[in-house]
């Protein structure tokens, strides 16, 4: 399965090819990590991803042990320039 990218920190690379939002919510389906991101335009995009890049970008948000949700990320659907 193709998988999505997502980082906690802005990228310093290719920076017009990245998106940004907010997590709304984490879930699962089928055995890979939904993150349900919510765009500055309002709309909502599902980004799949492997349970080892959800622990990555997890750790790197400054949540102080709380809730992902509402912490800006940055994120590239598979296919867009990938």
């Amino acid at each position: 399965m193709p998988h999505d990218r997502i980082h906690a920190r802005r990228p310093s690379h290719h920076v017009d090819r990245w998106s940004d939002g907010r997590i709304e919510s984490i879930g699962t389906r089928d055995g890979h990590c939904v993150v349900t991101v919510r765009r500055p335009d309002g709309e909502t995009v599902e980004l799949v991803v492997t349970f080892a890049v959800r622990d990555l970008f997890l750790d790197r948000l400054e949540t102080d042990g709380g809730s992902p949700v509402g912490e800006r990320v940055w994120y590239r659907k598979r296919g867009d320039g990938l």
